[in-house]
């Protein structure tokens, strides 16, 4: 009878575990698209907006916005300005601080404060500090399991100027991350030992504060990356680059996630001058070549990323208000909404969220080809300094992180 039940017994645990889903928190939602997988949302708020369900202020500086998986939510911070110790803090559901760890240095100069989103897969959290580091952590406790610098393990000559901001790559077994550089450009580590698996060399151009994103073209498995004057397209598999189309910026920052769709890719830029604002790349039928299909200079995206819906584009330009309905085929302006500050945008269920950047107002939107149209707006009640971190939404709730404070609203119907 016992040599029945315990193979029996083990395959059931092999099922059991087999069959559960993985708990991952990616940048900008599961596909780094800006949308979010969330159905049963209010369509329109009550007058002062939806209700806080709960809120937390002692993060200290930081830009980034909240992973949740696990149960948990994680948020990081630099609680101490002359020390610049990045701190993970750790959630319940219900905004119960349950911990926080120190994982590192993180960013002090230029806008102190920590900058790259957690990204979550299962019982391992990977951050990236503004400092020019890679941490591996147990999503359990903080404890760290490895840690790698971009200037002492793959040659970077400094820290760029604004701190690195990217939330790294995870594909399968590798964490992809690009320190810049001509050696070690792009990077694939072994996600759970953080040995080097290989290297892109490039040209010499330093990083910027977008993140890559992963591709399939044919039977092609391509990270898109970006560094100050680049957009590159790499194997995901060896490392080796097929393609670099020229795309700078005056003060070398590209902030914003590329967009890709059916062949096609879309990178969002602020100077309106040469090869940046918004630019369309047609890949071939293997993603081997590319070249450009269109360019809108007159679209100047800073970091508030864009959100393509059916045929359009969803965005803001830099600091003004100025909310643009795009042509995803062609890259023509369609409608322009200039009520509402500009800034970051998501969607889900229907509507387009949107915080903006100098105002601090979050507003819910309704827009499609030939309409940009606020329902509701609220003003972020708490928290410090600029309105940067982009809005998550997760189980009925959505997110804000305001500096120094979190809050989280309930948005069911």
């Amino acid at each position: 009878m016992n040599r029945i039940f315990i193979p029996s017994l083990i395959c059931l645990i092999l099922i059991s575990a087999c069959s559960q889903k993985s708990e991952i928190s990616d940048w900008r939602g599961p596909n780094r698209d800006g949308i979010y997988p969330e159905t049963g949302l209010l369509k329109q708020w009550p007058e002062d907006g939806p209700s806080l369900s709960w809120s937390y202020e002692g993060l200290g500086y930081g830009h980034n916005t909240v992973a949740v998986a696990n149960n948990k939510v994680y948020v990081t911070g630099v609680t101490d300005s002359l020390q610049s110790t990045g701190i993970l803090f750790a959630f319940d559901l219900d905004g119960k601080l349950l911990w926080n760890k120190e994982y590192g240095k993180d960013f002090s100069d230029n806008f102190i404060g920590t900058r790259s989103t957690p990204v979550v897969v299962n019982d391992h959290i990977y951050i990236e500090s503004g400092a020019g580091a890679v941490y591996c952590l147990n999503a359990d406790n903080g404890e760290e399991i490895w840690s790698k610098n971009f200037i002492q393990d793959f040659g970077v000559d400094s820290v760029i100027q604004f701190g690195y901001a990217e939330s790294v790559l995870i594909d399968d077994d590798h964490l992809i991350c690009v320190p810049g550089g001509e050696e070690n450009n792009v990077v694939a580590l072994n996600r759970f030992t953080g040995e080097k698996i290989w290297a892109s060399k490039g040209h010499g151009e330093q990083a910027t504060y977008s993140s890559p994103i992963l591709i399939e073209v044919g039977t092609q498995r391509l990270v898109i990356a970006m560094t100050s004057e680049s957009i590159m397209e790499i194997d995901a598999a060896s490392g080796d680059m097929f393609w670099r189309i020229e795309h700078t910026q005056g003060n070398k920052i590209h902030a914003n996630t590329p967009l890709y769709y059916d062949g096609k890719l879309v990178v969002s830029s602020v100077d309106p001058v040469n090869t940046s604002g918004l630019v369309q790349i047609q890949l071939s039928d293997e993603g081997r070549t590319a070249e450009v299909a269109w360019r809108n200079k007159k679209f100047r995206g800073f970091l508030g990323g864009i959100v393509k819906i059916d045929s359009c584009i969803y965005g803001s330009t830099a600091m003004g208000k100025d909310w643009q309905v795009i042509s995803w085929n062609s890259g023509e302006k369609l409608v322009q909404n200039k009520e509402l500050g500009g800034g970051s945008i998501i969607y889900a269920d229907g509507m387009f969220y949107c915080y903006s950047e100098r105002e601090g107002e979050v507003a819910l939107v309704d827009a499609n080809p030939n309409k940009f149209e606020v329902v509701s707006k609220f003003k972020v009640p708490l928290g410090t300094d600029q309105h940067w971190a982009r809005p998550v939404i997760h189980k009925g709730k959505l997110y804000i992180r305001h500096g120094d404070a979190l809050m989280a609203y309930s948005i069911l119907n």
